[in-house]
């Protein structure tokens, strides 16, 4: 596990950088709240290379660190709902075998975005957000695609390197 600390933190601090970095795209012009989702590159990375419980880690360490530097304490809410839910549902999609790394990147869009939702709503006392679903669903799945082919493209050329493959496993 010692051989896997500098790994994970290169990981975290990659998710990190990108959370970081996408935060400064003024792409929420559009639809207020909105993001691409670039972190869940390195999300869907380890979850392939390395499994569930470290995608979790990762995932949930990014949010609180991402959110409690640059966010606030709704946007930490909104960030563990949504990665939960999306983790979730990834996981059981890639345990399935139905999906490849597009299918399980899209619909990790999507259900992030709906628990983000959901956390609105718990948070917000209203049902009223549920109207803006499809919307984010959309959002989501559009987003989740373009990530989702990054996703496969790097997993693609990384798997061609013997050496990454024998120090991730």
């Amino acid at each position: 596990m010692a051989k896997k600390v500098p790994y994970f933190g290169l990981m975290l601090s990659l998710a990190l950088i990108i959370s970081y970095l996408e935060r400064l795209i003024p792409f929420d012009f559009f639809m207020p709240g909105i993001r691409i989702g670039l972190t869940n590159i390195v999300v869907v990375f380890v979850l392939y290379y390395n499994g569930a419980k470290e995608a979790l880690f990762i995932n949930m360490l990014r949010v609180f660190l991402a959110n409690t530097l640059f966010g606030s304490l709704t946007s930490l809410l909104y960030g563990l709902f949504g990665g939960i839910l999306s983790w979730a549902v990834m996981c059981a999609l890639k345990r399935a075998g139905i999906f490849g790394a597009v299918g399980i990147s899209a619909a990790g869009g999507v259900f992030h975005n709906i628990g983000q939702v959901l956390a609105a709503m718990l948070l917000l006392k209203s049902t009223a957000l549920i109207y803006y679903v499809p919307v984010l669903m959309f959002a989501g799945l559009t987003s989740g695609i373009f990530v989702g082919v990054i996703s496969y493209y790097f997993l693609n050329q990384l798997g061609k390197i013997p050496r990454l493959q024998n120090n991730l496993k």
